[in-house]
């Protein structure tokens, strides 16, 4: 008497397994969001290595670059769309502002280091600080931080400090001296104090930092001339002297000149440049943890480029500008459901 209702329900029970089995390979595969085109052509010049942050609910831009043989300009930008642009300050009182870094902070931006006048005579790095509430009114809070004048360095926000990550002293003529690991915090950004002198991780330009879940992440980055090295390597510390190896080779490429940012808790990277040959990257990735990474494999977004801006804004991750073969001042946004990572 019970043979059949056991058969009839183990029918029952394969039935509904496969059936979830089915759903759970549809939720895996659930497509990605595709990236929208804000504007094709931005206000503002098409460029590469500028400066980037939001503040004022608002995008901004600062300077960058145009070519080698010109010294970089010195304006300052900003939205509240990604598509409409002021021009705020046609030539700010920093002049280093090719691969320089900043930040927002204590209500303020920040804009420091940085490379002027290209391949030309007269070039140099900065050690230099700057900060503004407004974009016009520049304050510079020292001209001769504690660390070396450098470009292309990580800067990131965490414990309620500023911190200075790596960086090359020496854009197109220097060596691997010039590279540097060491690592720098401030509160005020008049007043630095060196955490260490060389971190675990190799010396390093062109890379990017992130902090997440309390503690700071370095990653990718490496050497552009006159030996071209990189790195996918991903390091973090929660003081900024002890530093853990969470993973020698990520899964994306070794590259320069990629961009980052935190978003719907996750570290993202973005684009970038490798060499021989010569290659710009327009792939996306993102982690939770630095160790394990996905590819957002969206089918429409931007062209592969290099130093670009991303932004965190609206709940949405931006991409503007870059070299995209050639210079661009495209603005490109993608708003991702903070559940969509729960099935992918």
């Amino acid at each position: 008497m019970l043979t059949q209702p056991q058969t009839h329900i183990a029918s029952v029970v394969c039935a509904v397994t496969f059936h979830m089995t089915s759903i759970s390979s549809v939720i895996a595969d659930k497509p990605a969001p595709d990236w929208v085109k804000v504007t094709d052509e931005a206000a503002w010049q098409p460029r590469d290595s500028q400066g980037e942050l939001v503040f004022d609910d608002k995008l901004w831009i600062f300077g960058g670059w145009f070519n080698s043989y010109e010294a970089p300009p010195r304006d300052v930008w900003s939205s509240a769309d990604g598509k409409s642009w002021t021009l705020v300050e046609k030539s700010a009182p920093w002049k280093h502002s090719d691969l320089s870094m900043s930040v927002t902070f204590h209500d303020r931006m920040w804009f420091m280091g940085g490379w002027y006048n290209g391949r030309l005579p007269g070039h140099s790095a900065s050690n230099m600080v700057w900060s503004s509430t407004d974009g016009v009114q520049w304050d510079q809070q020292t001209d001769n931080a504690g660390w070396s004048p450098r470009l292309a360095s990580a800067l990131v926000v965490h414990d309620e400090k500023m911190w200075i990550l790596g960086g090359s002293e020496n854009y197109y003529f220097g060596d691997e001296t010039s590279l540097k690991n060491d690592v720098w915090f401030s509160s005020d950004g008049k007043e630095w104090t060196q955490a260490t002198n060389a971190a675990e991780w190799a010396p390093r330009s062109y890379h990017q930092a992130a902090v997440l879940n309390g503690r700071i992440y370095v990653f990718g980055g490496g050497n552009y001339v006159p030996e071209y090295r990189a790195f996918n390597d991903v390091w973090s510390s929660a003081d900024g002297v002890t530093w853990r190896r969470e993973t020698d080779a990520a899964p994306w490429s070794p590259r320069l000149w990629f961009s980052s940012a935190v978003y719907r808790d996750h570290m993202w990277v973005i684009g970038g440049w490798l060499n021989n040959p010569s290659t710009n990257l327009g792939d996306v990735w993102y982690s939770k943890d630095g160790r394990t990474w996905k590819q957002l494999q969206s089918k429409v977004q931007w062209k592969e480029r290099h130093e670009h801006s991303v932004f965190v804004y609206q709940d949405k991750l931006w991409v503007a500008g870059g070299h995209a073969r050639p210079l661009d001042n495209d603005v490109w946004t993608i708003e991702i459901a903070e559940d969509w990572f729960d099935e992918n």
